[in-house]
């Protein structure tokens, strides 16, 4: 029989996994982007987004282009993943 071994890791550490490195997209209404994001209270309402956060969930970009959105990440060095 082969011993199987668990480790545990923190709700942070899983959040900083892949920080800095990767970043992922996620279509959003500006109605959403609104909510969740008070900073963000600026964009206009009934607009469909693109966003990018970072591994942790921060936000870093918003567009009405998903190609923009995809290009700063790549200038940034970071790999992108999509949400759907």
């Amino acid at each position: 029989m082969t011993e199987m071994t668990t480790t545990t890791i923190t709700q942070n550490q899983l959040a900083s996994i892949g920080e800095g490195h990767i970043a992922y997209l996620r279509r959003m209404s500006s109605d959403e982007m609104r909510q969740r994001f008070p900073a963000a209270k600026q964009i206009q309402p009934g607009l469909d987004l693109w966003a990018l956060f970072g591994a942790d969930g921060t936000p870093l970009a918003v567009s009405d282009d998903r190609g923009s959105i995809i290009e700063s990440a790549s200038q940034n060095s970071l790999q992108t993943v999509s949400i759907h």
